[in-house]
């Protein structure tokens, strides 16, 4: 915190006593503070539990992550971004995946998964696949809950997707 007057205090003592010089210096010293005071409170523009609202999206964005939705309640928006920011050094695992989709749920999500990592000289392996389970999209739609576990999980992955019974993904044709 600084002291008011802290430009001024800074200056030669003749100088303060032109009045003049003094509102001219104060004026300095008012946009000075204004800038110092964004300085020291940059930490926080990124940290998603006291982030301004409105950049709460643009957090997520950093995280490649589009879905998140303004018009959803700011303890929503913190809560995912929260949840999106230790998912992230996951994705592409099962501990991921089941991060994101239970954020996003706010219900427990089953995940039954192949694997596939094989070195190279190893036998082929089946195609990996996955099955999930959850009883809620939460506020995205059954298509954008879909293309949400799409961008989730590795190219190469078949899944199955079921929400409250009703299978999602594979469509039937």
């Amino acid at each position: 915190m600084r002291r008011d007057n802290w430009l001024l205090n800074q200056l030669p003592m003749g100088m303060t006593d032109d009045d003049f010089f003094v509102r001219f210096v104060s004026i300095f010293q008012e946009l000075s503070t204004t800038f110092l005071e964004d300085a020291d409170t940059i930490d926080y523009i990124v940290d998603p539990t006291v982030a301004p609202v409105p950049l709460l999206p643009w957090l997520a964005s950093w995280l490649g992550v589009s879905w998140v939705d303004s018009s959803l309640p700011e303890s929503d928006q913190r809560r995912l971004l929260h949840h999106l920011s230790e998912a992230f050094g996951w994705r592409g695992t099962v501990r991921g995946l089941r991060t994101v989709l239970e954020a996003v749920t706010g219900a427990r999500v089953t995940i039954e998964e192949t694997g596939g990592v094989r070195r190279h000289r190893d036998e082929p392996c089946p195609t990996p696949s996955v099955r999930i389970r959850t009883a809620s999209t939460g506020w995205l739609s059954d298509r954008n809950f879909v293309e949400l576990v799409q961008d989730e999980l590795p190219v190469s992955v078949v899944f199955q997707l079921e929400v409250n019974g009703r299978q999602l993904w594979p469509r039937d044709s």
